[in-house]
């Protein structure tokens, strides 16, 4: 199976599983997605890969079907609740760099076979969580203020929802493309692969939050058993 054929399946996947954690879980589901996201998508973002001939990281689709979480708690629960979304990816960020660094300060026996492994891929991984974290806090905090502003502009208008999600995702998925990958990446690569994959990345990001948008309109009309 292409990359480019795993992509596409990511994004139908990432998207279905989020309305479906909706579905099923309610609000704790939207908040369960947004922990999980936090941190496979610091692992997944440390592998570069070819899409459609162009080079990007691998995590930017479950990275961004994060924004559809912020997107349907906004629209269904209001701004606190799309806030405390942007609160607990913060909080399980936080615990999986502490946790993955405090990992690779055991000392492994003689028998172990994955600490030169974890090493190479963790140790990769407080540059990715700063970076992550940085943009994930502006892009978010941009994401949630921005949705609601438009609401404000246009009012509860179901036509105007397209409006909302890809206006408030477009915008902060920029800020975030920017702030990581400069954060990230910057000296890693030779100019031309930082430029393809800073470019790549919104691309890829933008592709998503164009996908998610009908999912939004479905999760506005879904029936949920919400917790007390």
């Amino acid at each position: 199976m292409t990359n480019s054929v795993l992509f596409i399946f990511s994004i139908v996947f990432y998207l279905f599983a989020v309305v479906l954690a909706y579905k099923i879980f309610g609000k704790t589901g939207l908040y369960v997605f947004t922990a999980i996201s936090a941190i496979l998508a610091n692992i997944q973002v440390c592998k570069n890969v070819d899409i459609f001939g162009l080079s990007t990281t691998a995590g930017n689709t479950l990275y961004a079907a994060s924004f559809l979480v912020t997107d349907i708690l906004s629209e269904k629960y209001g701004k606190k609740a799309a806030q405390k979304a942007v609160y607990i990816g913060l909080f399980t960020t936080i615990i999986f760099l502490v946790g993955t660094q405090g990992l690779l300060r055991f000392v492994p026996n003689a028998n172990d076979i994955m600490n030169e492994p974890m090493t190479m891929l963790f140790g990769f991984v407080p540059r990715v969580v700063l970076g992550s974290t940085l943009g994930y806090i502006c892009s978010q905090t941009i994401d949630v203020t921005l949705y609601h502003l438009i609401w404000k502009k246009t009012g509860d208008n179901e036509r105007m929802l397209w409006l909302r999600n890809c206006g408030s995702t477009l915008t902060s998925q920029a800020v975030d493309t920017v702030v990581f990958t400069f954060a990230a990446f910057w000296g890693v690569y030779d100019t031309e692969v930082f430029v393809s994959i800073l470019l790549t990345t919104y691309l890829f990001k933008a592709i998503v939050a164009f996908c998610d948008t009908p999912f939004v309109y479905l999760a506005r009309k879904l029936k949920v058993k919400e917790e007390n």
